[in-house]
């Protein structure tokens, strides 16, 4: 009867001097481990405590952490500013320039963004319908990743509104009467500008 439970004890105090001393994670990092998002508060022997956005507290055991993929956002930075990363999808009736420089200035109005690291903009999809965008930015040291998320959000949804761009992925069931294109002449659409010296 001992045998099983003391095999489970030594796999997760195995587990344990493992995070410890391969240090894939440390006390304070924002990390992702399964489905679970948030600060790393305690890495003991035989579990990993991390607080997620709601405040909760959840107990991960060392061996699942181990065993499982890690997403540790915050390692790669050495003042403790780490990531944010959030997508959108357009339709091709938008031009894509304006849609770059809208995300861009959402993120410079979101409280917490680190403006000193610009913006970065990507183009990760051409879709059948629509173009999928993400958005990443560089939060300042100490903010919270949830309320950077909600700010980033509700100010890319203001941004948009303001420029009469509605947020959508549409889809068609029939081929539609006119190509679904950006004519040259709109390309530059505000708050999106030309490159200077150029027609």
């Amino acid at each position: 009867m001992l045998t099983p439970g003391s095999a489970g004890v030594m796999n997760q105090a195995m587990s344990g001097l493992v995070l410890i001393y391969s240090r894939a994670l440390r006390k304070g990092d924002v990390i992702r481990v399964a489905d679970n998002e948030g600060l790393v508060s305690e890495i003991g022997m035989l579990a990993t405590k991390i607080i997620t956005r709601e405040n909760y507290v959840v107990t991960v055991p060392n061996a699942v952490v181990v065993s499982g993929k890690i997403t540790n956002l915050s390692v790669q930075s050495a003042d403790g500013g780490i990531n944010l990363t959030v997508g959108v999808t357009i339709g091709y009736d938008t031009p894509w320039r304006q849609v770059h420089a809208m995300l861009e200035l959402a993120a410079k109005r979101a409280k917490g963004i680190d403006l000193t690291i610009a913006p970065l903009v990507r183009q990760l999809s051409l879709m059948d319908w629509y173009i999928a965008y993400e958005l990443q930015v560089r939060l300042q040291p100490g903010q919270s990743l949830a309320a950077a998320r909600n700010a980033l959000f509700s100010n890319i949804q203001d941004v948009f509104n303001e420029f009469n761009v509605q947020i959508m992925s549409p889809n068609f069931v029939m081929q539609p009467e006119r190509t679904v294109m950006v004519a040259k002449e709109n390309w530059y659409m505000p708050p999106a500008a030309p490159p200077e010296g150029s027609k």
